[in-house]
């Protein structure tokens, strides 16, 4: 499958959904992916002086937390509807569209590099990867997130089901790299141990999502996901009326009084560039 993928194609669909989605993804997933900031903070030893750079920033939640804590931060995204939200939101980073597949730094610019669920869309995900082991500093930390296995992260686990059971997946669109694929602890370790990254931690973290009810999840991902969201719009009105059904019904069980808490564990993987370059901290 990965020797199909068009690259560029699979980018601007990518690109395409991004900017539609921006104005919901706040309000649908940013309390849950926000849940990961501290955790990705400390694999990668936040400090005052710290020279960051949070690659696919998104409404740059990770830039902004780690500017709190006296880090020299810039955040990057390919989207430019993403860029504007997150200089909104923060002001006082410095934020720039970029290409996570070729970053726009020279070597060793770096302390460390974040990057919060952004590996899942990207078209060449090893690239990204060896693109941030090159503008890190000898000694610099690496982290990023993913999202669990279906069976553990609830909500998608219940879309994919609702959707291979009432409608269907193949829908043409431009293929891509298994959503899960970094779901797999071994996948993770072997795809940073070919960069060059060394001291790899693998760990899964309990990401709660709570919404207001049952139907919101289906919503949600209607408004701010990209691949599920594409996939839902293409189903018959028919089928997408028992898509959303079998998505209400399966959160049933995850209903705590006046919210909906669903398991939506991630995976955060870290590694530390190898070199003989001492890494003297802070910069």
């Amino acid at each position: 499958m990965v020797n199909q993928i068009d690259a560029t194609a699979f980018r601007e669909f990518e690109l395409a959904g991004w900017q539609r989605a921006t104005e919901h993804y706040a309000d649908v997933f940013g309390a849950l992916t926000a849940q990961a900031v501290p955790e990705i903070l400390a694999a990668i030893g936040i400090a005052p002086g710290l020279k960051l750079l949070d690659v696919a920033t998104g409404p740059g939640y990770v830039a902004a937390a780690a500017h709190e804590q006296g880090a020299i931060v810039a955040g990057i995204d390919f989207s430019p509807a993403m860029v504007a939200e997150a200089r909104r939101r923060s002001p006082a980073v410095t934020f720039s569209e970029g290409d996570a597949e070729a970053l726009p730094f020279p070597d060793h610019s770096f302390d460390a590099i974040v990057m919060s669920f952004g590996l899942l869309h990207l078209s060449r995900p090893e690239l990204a990867i060896a693109e941030a082991h090159r503008v890190l500093r000898y000694g610099g930390r690496y982290a990023f997130t993913v999202w669990a296995r279906p069976d553990e992260a609830v909500g998608f686990g219940a879309a994919l089901n609702a959707i291979e059971a009432h409608g269907r997946l193949d829908v043409g669109l431009p293929p891509g790299p298994p959503f899960f694929r970094f779901s797999d602890h071994r996948e993770c370790a072997y795809c940073l141990e070919q960069a060059g990254f060394a001291h790899i931690e693998i760990r899964q973290l309990p990401l709660v999502w709570h919404v207001a009810s049952p139907d919101a999840v289906f919503d949600a991902l209607m408004r701010g996901g990209v691949r599920t969201a594409a996939v839902l719009r293409a189903q018959t009105p028919e089928a997408l009326n028992r898509i959303r059904e079998a998505i209400s019904d399966a959160m049933q069980p995850f209903v705590k009084g006046s919210t909906v808490a669903i398991p939506m564990p991630a995976i955060l993987a870290s590694g530390v560039k190898r070199g003989t370059a001492p890494f003297s901290g802070p910069r």
